[in-house]
């Protein structure tokens, strides 16, 4: 049976790994949105056995996303769920890690809006949020090839597209999100690093 792969998520997978093992520190569990080929998945949860990794995927990919899931048989790496960003419930509460590559400029600008609205009900207190993937600064592609990249977005849908970065710091701001670090990261992409404050 062929698994799921991209390349790119081979290309990536080694380097996020070792921004995340960096705040993925204590046991807990880890909600992915957009798990896609489950290569990351697959990868993390192997590399950090401390952590519960549930993956989830928009209903339409969760079959092909768990094919690769289930191949890997990890203890700590359950069948991917179903979860749309745009649902009014997520089902999610008290999630210690939440991890997401390359899904913000695919999703349409307004399920950015709604991948940060609930995570103050989804998140526990002191939460780590990490978000993979190419964004703007300032309004300015960081290189020509993202440029191209977004234009070649926006022509497969044009809601899609290259985030700016304060536009996504606004949203996770309003959602009790501080930043904790911006990763630059290979094939210029970055990797965004959030703490969610502690309960008073």
């Amino acid at each position: 049976m062929e698994l799921p792969f991209s390349q790119a998520c081979e290309n990536n997978k080694a380097p996020i790994l070792a921004v995340l093992q960096r705040h993925f520190t204590r046991p807990g569990h880890v909600l992915e949105i957009a798990g896609g080929t489950g290569q990351h998945a697959e990868h993390f949860a192997a590399a950090m056995p401390w952590l519960q990794w549930q993956s989830t995927d928009v209903p339409a990919n969760v079959a092909t996303l768990n094919l690769r899931l289930a191949a890997a048989a990890l203890p700590n790496l359950p069948l991917a769920m179903p979860l749309d960003v745009t649902q009014a419930d997520w089902g999610q509460h008290g999630i210690d890690y939440l991890f997401s590559a390359n899904s913000l400029h695919i999703m349409p600008a307004s399920a950015v809006v709604e991948f940060f609205r609930p995570l103050p009900d989804v998140l526990a207190p002191g939460a780590i949020v990490c978000v993979y993937g190419p964004f703007k600064y300032g309004g300015e592609f960081t290189t020509p090839s993202n440029a191209q990249f977004d234009l070649w977005l926006k022509e497969r849908n044009p809601a899609s597209g290259i985030r700016d970065v304060e536009t996504v710091q606004a949203l996770a701001a309003a959602a009790g999100l501080s930043l904790v670090e911006d990763n630059a990261m290979p094939a210029n992409n970055q990797l965004l690093v959030w703490r969610r404050g502690n309960a008073a």
